[in-house]
């Protein structure tokens, strides 16, 4: 028995983009095997946040390394099987050296010696009336000295063309949203950090927006209720099929998904 009762960006965002994708994940919990680039984000996100542990004035780019490092150490302790992702230390070598890359890039982006933030790599959550839980982690919050609230998102890859962007706005608004009801204040600025290509995506919600917003991800909710009590979850096909990891599964693509589990609406 699975108990579906809470929604993320992340499976919201999976449903909106193919239902039996969503279903794999979030119904069926398939396993995915680990991939170097979701591996390399977790690692950079990792040594950001520990940049924050340091003194201000230590926040600099020549810290990469000797940050970089022992963040690659501590996911290594937690998970052994990391280090099968390589064919040897030169693979190894070079991969590092890209998170170093990305990790320097973010200097470029903005001043963290200037930053002290309010809230990082944050678990907030909110259950609304109907019994939904609203949950997700924030990768920073920083408050100004007025009172503004900016949530930040960093992401390890190029900014995507307009066309392609839709998750990370829907990703970003839903934050808005948690703020908006965790906190009671609607966040000043939403931000998203493209440390692959070094830009920044800067956004300001209103009231109405989040309030649309909010209307989205319980319409979202309702289609994922509506699929889980019909069964019926419809594969989607498009580009990004060629990196799912569930399409040999797919009858889209000729596959034959397993049973699905029993689940229980609350």
């Amino acid at each position: 028995m699975v108990v579906l009762n809470a929604l993320s960006p992340s499976r919201a965002n999976d449903f909106l983009q193919c239902p039996l994708k969503y279903r794999f994940r979030a119904v069926d919990k398939l396993p995915e095997p680990p991939s170097k680039a979701a591996l390399k984000g977790t690692l950079v996100h990792a040594a950001l946040d520990a940049l924050f542990d340091l003194p201000a004035a230590d926040r600099q780019p020549e810290r990469a390394g000797s940050l970089i490092a022992p963040a690659w150490e501590t996911l290594l302790a937690a998970e052994p099987a990391h280090a099968e992702l390589f064919s040897g230390e030169e693979e190894l070598r070079a991969w590092l050296a890209e998170a170093e890359r990305l990790f320097t890039n973010y200097f470029d982006l903005e001043l963290p010696q200037r930053l002290e933030p309010s809230g990082r790599e944050e678990f907030v959550q909110h259950t609304l009336q109907d019994g939904l839980v609203l949950r997700g982690f924030v990768d920073r919050i920083d408050i100004a000295p007025g009172g503004q609230m900016r949530v930040v998102d960093y992401k390890t890859g190029r900014q995507p063309r307009p066309q392609y962007s839709r998750e990370a706005q829907f990703q970003m608004r839903f934050y808005a949203v948690l703020m908006l009801l965790t906190r009671g204040v609607l966040p000043h600025t939403l931000q998203l950090m493209y440390l692959g290509s070094g830009t920044v995506v800067r956004s300001r919600p209103t009231q109405e927006e989040t309030d649309l917003a909010l209307a989205q991800i319980t319409d979202v909710w309702a289609e994922i209720r509506r699929a889980a009590k019909t069964g019926r979850w419809r594969p989607v096909k498009s580009r990004l099929c060629d990196w799912c990891h569930f399409r040999p599964l797919c009858p889209a693509w000729g596959g034959t998904p397993p049973p699905a589990p029993e689940v229980e609406l609350p």
